[in-house]
C-alpha cells in the first residue's frame, strides 16, 4: 500500500492573509485540515494522523494557539455572531473570550470577510463541478445559489466534532440514566425574529449511535434489567430474561403513565412496534419451541392469553392468576407443579416458558383451517418485450437460480461436502410465465425437461395440471436450472409487448388456494392487457402542487377482490418491479395486492441490467431464504386498563377488534400497535402486553409465537419521561401518518403540519409540565431520551413520501407503503443515513479489535454538505440504497488502492460496479470489512453499492438529498428547523400558538422575500 503522505492530491496553496488589502494575488481554495480540539488532546490529535486529501502541516506551522494555516479568523460581527458566542449546551451562559481561543477553532468554508460561501457560492480559486452549480435544491451546503443567506445560517465558529478519543467509557454510558434528563441549547432568538444556532451544539444522531455501539460491542443488553432499549440501528446481543427482546417488541414508554390526562400531557403516543419473526444475531439463544401435545399450551379462560413468565401461581400450584385480566385459572393436571414458600414453581427455571419472554408453542388441530403443509413458493415471471429488451427477465431467472441454489464448489456447503438447502424441507416450487397469455410448467423429475403449458383464455383462467407444478427444486434441479437458463432465449422472438397480470395472479392464487404459499412476480410494464387492464393515471402534471389522493390507492375492484380472496386463502405475494426508464406502473394498484397480504414491493425507477443486477439477484435471494410464515392471524392483548385503539402494517382486519389477517408475514415486517386507556392504572401493578402470531412456518408446522413485553407504572409523568424509547416514539409517529394518507382525505401538506404541531407538543410537553429546573426562555429545552427527536421527524418530513415538490406517484405510494411495513432499524436509517468517511480512516478501522473480537468501526459523520472535505470519499447508506460520493479533486492514489491499478482517476472508474474488488491494500480490506459489517444492520433491501462522482454521475443528486441536515427536499435545514420547532414551543408557553396555523409559518413569515418561491 502507498504511504499516507502520499495520498494528498491538493497543492498547498499560497499561505497568506486573506483579509490584506495589499494582496496582488487570490488565496488558494482553503483545505480541510484536522479539527483541532480544546486540551488536553490539543498536541496528541495532531500527532494522530494524515488525512486522505489533506496536505501534510510544514514542521513548525502549528502555533503554539493552535492556528491553523491558511485561514484567517472569524470575522468581528457584533450582532448575531456575540449572541452565538453566549450560546451552551447546559444553558449557563457563559461569555466566551473571543481573543484566547478564537484560533482553537476554524469554519469549514472559505475565509472569512465573504458571505460567499454562506450562499452556496465556491471559494474563488474552486473548479466549478456539476455538482456546485446544478439543481438548486441540491448545491453544496444545502444553500441556494443566488439568494441572500437567512441570518440563523450564519455560521458560529465550529467545535471539535465527534471524536472517538471522547467516547463515553462503559461505566460513563451506564450511569448516563442517571444523568440529568435534560439537554437544552440555547436557539438565541433577537428581536428580529432570527435565530443564530451554532451547527455543533444541536444534538447529533451519529453520536447517539456510535457511544451506545462502542458499549455493546463488549456488554450484552439483559432485557429486564435495563429499561430503555439501545438504539434500534446498532448491533447489540440481547438476554432474554423473561422481557421480550427489543428485536421483537419495542414500547414508546417502559414506565406508563397512570391515566390519559397525564399520557396527553406528555405528548407522546402510548405503542409498541412488533417485529414478531426478526432474526436473531450471533450469541442470542434461539427461539425455544414448545409442544404441549393434544392439550396445547395453557390459556387464561378468560382473556385467551397464553402462559408466561409472569403468571403467579398460587394454592401451591393449583390456581395460575392471569398477568392481564387478573382471573384466577385451575393449572392443568399434566402442567401441575408444586411451588415454593415464596410461590414459585420448583420448576421454574426448566421451563422457557416461564423464564423467556419470546417463545413459540406447537398447537394441536383444533388450531388449524387446513392440513399444514411446507411453504409453496410460486415464481410468476414476466415475459414481455420490454422484461426481455431491458434484461430484466434474465436477470429474474439468474437471481432465482442463486436463490435456490448455492454455486458449484462455494461456500454454501454443509458438513458432507452436499449444497446446503436455502429452503427448508417440505418446501416446493413452481414456475408461471405470462405476457397476454399464461404459461404453466411441469417441472416433474421424472421428465426430461419442462413441459410448457399454455392458457389462452384468460378471461376465466384455471390451472391446467393437477401434479408437476410444485416439485422439490433440490429433486427437480436439472430441470428447474435448464428451464430458467433457457427462459430468455425461448421468449426472445415472441415478442408480446402488453402483460396479462390480473389473469396472471388468478390463475396463480387458484394453484396455492388449497395449500396457501407465497408467490414472487416480475412485471416490467403497465399490465395494459386483459381483465384488470390498468390506464395511465399519473401523467405528472399535478394542478396546485399537490398530487390528487386518488393516485394513493386503488379503486379497481377486480385487484382489491384478488387480495382479498389470496389473504383468505393463505396466500401472500412479493412483487418485483423494474419500471421501463423510469416510467409510470401503477404501483398503487399492484402493490396494493401486497400490501394486504402482507408481502413486500421491490421497485427499481430506472433498472439498468449491467448495474442493478446484483441487488435484483441479492434481494430476490433474500426474500426466499429469510424466515417467512403464511396463513397467519396475530392478536395482541393488553392489560386491564389498557386497550388497543389502532394497528398499523400490512395484513386484513374486517371488523375492529377482530384477529389481524396476514396472507404471509416474514422477517423484516414490523407492525405498530397503539394503546388507549379505558381506566386509571394502578402504580402499584405493572402493564403487561402479549403479542400472539399464529401461523405456519416454511417448514409446514403449526406455531403460535408469543412475545411478551412489562412496562412500570407511575402516577408521575416525570418519572416516564426517563425511559421513553426514541425510535418506537418515531416508528409509531411514521406509520400512523402514513396510514391516515392512505386512509383519510387528509393531504400531504396536513400530515407534514401534523408532524410538526406533534414534536411542539411534546417539546413544549416536557417544558411546561416536567423541566425540573428553570431555563432562560432562550434555550430549547429537550428530553434527555428524547434529543434526537426532532432531527428524524424532520427526516420523516423530507423523506419521498411525504416531502414537497415533485415526485412521482409510484414512488410516493411504494415509500409509503414501506413506511408502514417496515421494522424500527430500517426505519432509523431511512430518516437519518448512515454516513462513514472512508478517505481518513485511521490505521484499525475496519479490522476486529484484539480485546474485544468485535469490527472498530469509523464515527460517523453529521449528513451535511458543510462537513465534506475536499478530495473526501464518503459511504452513505439509508437502507435502500448505498452510495460511494467521490469529491472532483480524490487522490489517485486512494483510488488506486481502493479499486486497483490503472483506475487513478474518477473517469475510469467504472459507473456500474456495484462492489469492490478485493486487493491487497490496507484501504480496500478495511472499506470491505465495514460494508459486510453493515450488512448485518439492516432490513429487507440488499446492500450494493453506487458510485457518485462529483460532476459526473447523476447519482450525485441522490447524494445531495440524502444530506438532511441541510436545506433540501423542499424543506429548512436541520438548525432553521429548530428555531422553527423553538418558536412553536414558545408561542405554546405563552399560549399564543394557533393549532391550524400554516405550514412553517411563523418561519417562513419572517423571511418572504428571502426564500425561494416554493415556500
Amino acid at each position: 500500500m502507498s504511504e499516507h503522505t502520499m495520498y494528498h492530491a491538493l497543492g498547498q496553496g499560497e499561505h497568506m492573509d486573506p483579509n490584506d488589502p495589499n494582496r496582488t494575488t487570490q488565496p488558494a481554495p482553503p483545505q480541510f485540515q484536522p479539527p483541532i480540539a480544546q486540551q488536553p488532546y490539543h498536541h496528541q490529535q495532531q500527532q494522530q494522523q494524515q488525512y486522505y486529501g489533506s496536505p501534510p502541516l510544514p514542521v513548525g506551522s502549528v502555533s503554539p494557539a493552535g492556528l491553523v494555516p491558511g485561514f484567517a479568523p472569524p470575522a468581528q460581527d457584533g450582532g448575531l455572531a456575540s449572541q452565538m458566542a453566549g450560546m451552551s449546551l447546559d444553558g449557563q451562559h457563559a461569555t466566551r473570550k473571543k481573543k484566547k481561543d478564537r484560533h482553537a477553532f476554524h469554519t469549514v468554508e472559505a475565509p472569512a470577510g465573504s458571505s460567499q460561501p454562506y450562499n452556496g457560492i465556491p471559494p474563488a480559486g474552486t473548479p466549478a463541478t456539476a455538482f456546485l452549480n446544478a439543481d438548486p435544491s441540491a448545491t453544496a451546503g444545502g444553500q441556494f445559489v443566488g439568494q441572500p443567506a437567512s441570518p440563523n445560517q450564519f455560521p458560529a465558529p465550529v467545535n471539535a466534532p465527534y471524536n472517538p478519543v471522547q467516547q463515553a467509557s462503559p461505566a460513563e454510558f451506564a450511569a448516563r440514566a442517571g444523568q440529568s434528563q435534560v439537554s437544552s441549547f440555547a436557539a438565541a432568538t433577537g428581536g428580529g425574529g432570527s435565530g443564530g444556532v451554532s451547527p455543533d451544539e444541536i444534538p447529533s444522531v451519529p453520536v447517539s449511535r456510535d457511544v451506545p455501539q462502542q458499549y455493546y460491542l463488549s456488554n450484552v443488553y439483559p432485557t429486564f434489567e435495563r429499561h430503555v432499549p439501545p438504539p434500534a440501528t446498532i448491533s447489540f446481543v440481547a438476554y432474554d430474561q423473561g422481557n421480550s427482546s427489543p428485536k421483537f417488541t419495542r414500547l414508546t414508554m417502559n414506565n406508563i403513565p397512570a391515566s390519559a390526562e397525564s399520557l396527553t400531557s406528555t405528548g407522546l403516543p402510548l405503542g409498541l412496534v412488533l417485529q414478531p419473526l426478526a432474526p436473531l444475531q450471533a450469541g442470542e439463544l434461539d427461539i425455544p419451541v414448545l409442544d404441549f401435545g393434544e392439550q396445547g399450551p395453557p390459556r387464561c379462560r378468560r382473556c385467551r392469553a397464553y402462559i408466561n413468565p409472569f403468571m403467579m401461581f398460587r394454592s401451591g400450584g393449583s390456581k395460575f392468576e392471569c398477568n392481564l385480566c387478573t382471573y384466577p385459572n385451575d393449572t392443568p393436571p399434566e402442567y401441575f407443579c408444586a411451588t415454593t414458600p415464596q410461590g414459585v414453581r420448583a420448576d421454574r427455571d426448566q421451563r422457557p416458558e416461564l423464564t423467556r419472554g419470546t417463545v413459540e408453542f406447537t398447537v394441536p388441530k383444533e388450531y388449524w383451517t387446513r392440513e399444514p403443509t411446507g411453504l409453496n413458493w410460486l415464481f410468476v415471471i414476466d415475459v414481455t418485450q420490454e422484461a426481455f429488451n431491458k434484461g430484466f427477465l434474465e436477470a429474474f431467472c439468474e437471481g432465482i437460480l442463486s436463490a435456490l441454489y448455492a454455486p458449484e464448489g462455494g461456500e454454501d456447503a454443509d458438513e458432507n461436502g452436499e449444497p446446503r438447502r436455502h429452503i427448508p424441507p417440505g418446501a416446493k416450487v413452481g414456475f408461471v410465465t405470462y405476457d397476454k397469455d399464461v404459461h404453466f410448467y411441469n417441472c416433474n423429475p421424472a421428465l426430461e425437461q419442462a413441459q410448457m403449458l399454455i392458457m389462452p383464455d384468460i378471461d376465466d383462467p384455471f390451472v391446467p395440471l393437477s401434479d408437476g407444478l410444485f416439485v422439490d427444486p433440490y429433486e427437480s434441479k436439472e430441470i428447474v436450472t435448464s428451464l430458467l437458463t433457457r427462459l430468455p432465449a425461448l421468449f426472445s422472438d415472441i415478442k408480446n409487448p402488453e402483460p396479462a397480470l390480473l389473469p396472471a395472479l388468478g390463475a396463480a392464487s387458484s394453484a396455492l388456494e388449497k395449500t396457501g404459499g407465497k408467490m414472487v412476480c416480475s412485471l416490467s410494464a403497465l399490465p395494459t392487457w386483459g381483465p384488470g387492464r390498468l390506464f395511465m393515471r399519473d401523467d405528472g402534471k399535478y394542478p396546485g402542487g399537490e398530487i390528487d389522493k386518488k393516485l394513493f390507492t386503488t379503486e379497481h375492484p377486480g385487484w382489491k377482490k384478488i387480495a382479498e380472496k389470496m389473504v383468505a386463502a393463505g396466500v401472500g405475494i412479493d412483487f418485483f418491479l423494474a419500471a421501463p426508464s423510469g416510467g409510470y406502473l401503477d404501483i398503487a394498484t399492484i402493490g396494493h395486492v401486497s400490501s394486504t397480504t402482507g408481502g413486500e414491493t421491490f421497485y427499481y425507477p430506472n433498472f439498468v441490467a449491467g448495474r442493478d443486477n446484483s441487488k435484483l439477484s441479492q434481494e430476490i435471494k433474500h426474500t426466499v431464504t429469510r424466515e417467512t410464515g403464511y396463513q397467519a392471524l396475530m392478536k395482541v392483548r393488553s392489560s386491564n386498563g389498557l386497550q388497543v385503539s389502532s394497528y398499523h402494517g400490512n395484513f386484513v382486519q374486517h371488523t375492529f377488534g377482530a384477529d389481524l389477517e396476514i396472507g404471509v408475514i416474514d422477517a423484516d415486517k414490523a407492525i405498530g400497535v397503539t394503546f388507549g386507556y379505558d381506566g386509571k392504572l394502578d402504580p402499584k401493578l405493572d402493564a403487561h402486553f402479549q403479542a400472539a402470531l399464529l401461523y405456519t412456518t416454511a417448514s409446514g408446522q403449526r406455531r403460535v409465537r408469543c412475545c411478551n413485553v412489562i412496562a412500570s407504572v407511575s402516577d408521575q409523568a416525570r418519572e416516564c419521561m426517563k425511559f421513553v424509547d426514541q425510535d418506537s416514539v418515531y416508528t409509531i409517529i411514521a406509520k400512523e401518518a402514513a396510514s391516515k394518507l392512505t386512509s383519510s382525505s387528509t393531504t400531504l401538506k396536513e400530515i407534514r403540519q401534523v408532524i410538526t404541531e406533534r414534536t411542539i407538543d411534546i417539546l413544549a410537553g416536557y417544558r411546561k409540565n416536567f423541566s425540573s429546573q428553570p431555563h432562560p426562555p432562550g434555550q430549547l429545552v429537550m428530553p434527555e431520551k428524547l434529543k434526537e427527536l426532532s432531527m428524524y421527524m424532520l427526516g420523516l418530513i423530507k423523506s419521498r413520501a411525504l416531502k414537497g415538490g415533485n415526485e412521482t406517484s409510484d414512488r410516493r405510494v411504494h415509500e409509503l407503503r414501506m413506511i408502514r411495513s417496515m421494522g424500527a432499524t430500517e426505519l432509523s436509517l431511512y430518516l437519518y443515513p448512515r454516513m462513514i468517511p472512508i478517505h481518513n480512516l485511521d490505521e484499525a478501522d475496519g479490522f476486529p479489535e484484539e480485546a474485544t473480537g468485535q469490527l472498530k468501526l469509523p464515527p460517523a459523520m453529521r449528513t451535511s454538505f458543510s462537513r465534506v472535505e475536499p478530495g473526501g470519499v464518503y459511504l452513505v447508506d439509508n437502507g435502500q440504497q448505498c452510495l460511494l460520493w467521490f469529491h472532483a479533486q480524490t487522490s489517485p492514489n486512494l483510488l488506486i488502492d481502493l479499486f486497483g491499478e490503472g483506475k487513478d482517476s474518477l473517469k475510469s472508474l467504472d459507473p456500474y460496479s456495484t462492489s469492490l474488488p478485493v486487493l491487497q491494500t490496507h484501504l480496500n480490506a478495511q472499506v470491505r470489512n465495514i460494508i459486510e459489517f453493515l450488512k448485518t444492520l439492516r432490513g429487507s433491501k440488499a446492500f450494493t453499492i453506487q458510485l457518485a462522482r462529483q460532476g459526473l454521475d447523476g447519482a450525485e443528486y441522490e447524494f445531495a438529498r440524502l444530506l438532511i441536515e441541510d436545506r433540501n427536499n423542499e424543506a429548512q435545514s436541520y438548525v432553521d428547523w429548530l428555531v422553527h420547532i423553538h418558536k412553536g414551543v414558545q408561542l405554546e408557553l405563552a399560549g399564543q400558538r394557533r393549532k391550524d396555523n400554516d405550514e412553517g409559518s411563523s418561519l417562513a413569515s419572517s423571511f418572504s422575500g428571502l426564500r425561494p418561491s416554493y415556500w
